[in-house]
């Protein structure tokens, strides 16, 4: 296989992680494409096009490029607004390959569908260019069952693209018993590619002088990293340091910012939360950061609060673990895999924030069951790579294209 295409059509992987519908998805697909390209495979990346003054494709290292589509309203627009414009989108980059394919030869071989609508998008390509389908789905309605107007609607959708699709990948165990349980594909259609994490950037450091380069006091220090929505919890991260009573000193930074239909009405909910419970001295709000930049808040913090109420997989925590900060997290989704409990961290059944705190408690208490918690997590986070994670979906890949494809 020489040339994948990416499809990302709601978020680009060039946008700021932190930021609006931009999370994981975007940090995946970046490290993911820049990784095939740097093993000598061309990656052409689509994303819908929402700023006029964006250049149609930028190439972003040599083998990678991202393409900007126009499809709807050049501008941002609600992530539950996009199926409208699915149809414009599939036909413009069907377009935009038939070009390169003309003038540089540039014919994809796989098509690699990022979310239920690039899956929508490669459903239709994967017909039209008789190429392999396959499919990461990042986040699934019948597991989350929130945040879109008609989750039942996506969940049928996703069903179809997974029929569809050539394989379809699971960022872990947890999620491909998910995909088997509630979508009923079989077991030897779902390949397990979890992603990876980028050592250089995010590795473990010197606490008082990563506090010092953000400026932040002394003091145990918790850390909320994501966007603010009620999927993600920075309400359990709030009350959990409202009920860390032996540590009054203790405060806690969110970085991150509001997300989806109910992202501002969460913020401020969380906002208000803060002045009730009387944190306003101890609850910090970051704006979202540049991604390698959070590498220094981790080393920053004691410990990272994960309390989503769902989670695919989890980057969040892989993260925070490569850089030796122990991580409390709720016991749900792919975080089950990277969260080895009362060792590399904790896992937290239900979302009572006294639980949480209970478990951060531990970590702040015991200086010598911490620091074995950071040489544990950073060493097992050392498993997961992004250069793995590319050379297993080339793997696969190439394997589709020497086979029959699936028939809808």
């Amino acid at each position: 296989m020489r040339t994948l295409a990416i499809l990302s059509m709601h978020t680009s992987p060039l946008a700021q992680p932190g930021r609006g519908d931009s999370g994981g998805m975007n940090v995946y697909v970046r490290q993911l494409s820049s990784a095939l390209a740097r093993s000598g495979h061309e990656c052409d990346v689509y994303t819908r096009a929402w700023d006029p003054a964006l250049a149609a494709v930028v190439p972003v290292e040599p083998g990678l490029r991202v393409h900007h589509v126009g499809a709807g309203p050049l501008a941002e627009i609600d992530k539950e607004r996009l199926p409208a414009v699915v149809p414009e989108f599939t036909s413009a980059v069907s377009s935009r390959m038939k070009e390169g394919w003309m003038k540089e030869g540039r014919r994809p071989d796989a098509i690699h569908a990022n979310y239920w609508l690039s899956g929508l998008v490669g459903h239709s390509l994967k017909h039209e260019l008789d190429v392999p389908l396959v499919s990461t789905f990042h986040t699934l309605a019948r597991v989350k069952g929130e945040g879109d107007d008609d989750p039942e609607r996506r969940g049928r959708a996703e069903l179809d693209v997974m029929n569809c699709s050539d394989a379809v990948i699971a960022s872990s165990t947890v999620e491909a018993d998910q995909i088997t349980a509630r979508y009923d594909i079989d077991r030897s259609r779902i390949e397990v590619i979890a992603p990876g994490v980028d050592h250089a950037f995010f590795s473990p450091g010197h606490r008082p002088r990563a506090r010092k380069a953000l400026g932040l006091p002394a003091g145990p220090m918790l850390l909320f990293a994501g966007r603010i929505q009620p999927l993600k919890g920075v309400d359990v991260a709030i009350n959990s340091l409202a009920a860390l009573r032996r540590f009054p000193d203790a405060f806690l930074v969110i970085v991150g910012g509001p997300s989806g239909p109910q992202g501002e009405t969460e913020l401020a909910r969380v906002r208000d939360l803060v002045r009730e419970r009387r944190l306003s001295g101890r609850v910090r709000f970051v704006d979202p950061q540049p991604h390698e930049m959070l590498s220094t808040y981790y080393r920053a913090a004691d410990v990272c609060l994960v309390p989503s109420r769902s989670e695919s997989f989890g980057l969040v925590a892989l993260e925070a673990a490569a850089c030796g900060t122990p991580v409390v997290a709720a016991d749900v989704g792919g975080l089950r895999t990277l969260v080895d409990d009362a060792r590399t961290g904790f896992l937290v059944e239900g979302r009572d924030p006294a639980a949480f705190a209970a478990c951060a408690e531990q970590v702040l208490t015991h200086a010598s069951l911490a620091a074995h918690m950071s040489e544990l997590g950073a060493a097992r986070s050392r498993h997961y790579s992004w250069s793995t994670t590319a050379s297993r979906l080339l793997r696969l890949c190439t394997q589709l294209t020497e086979r029959a494809p699936v028939r809808c």
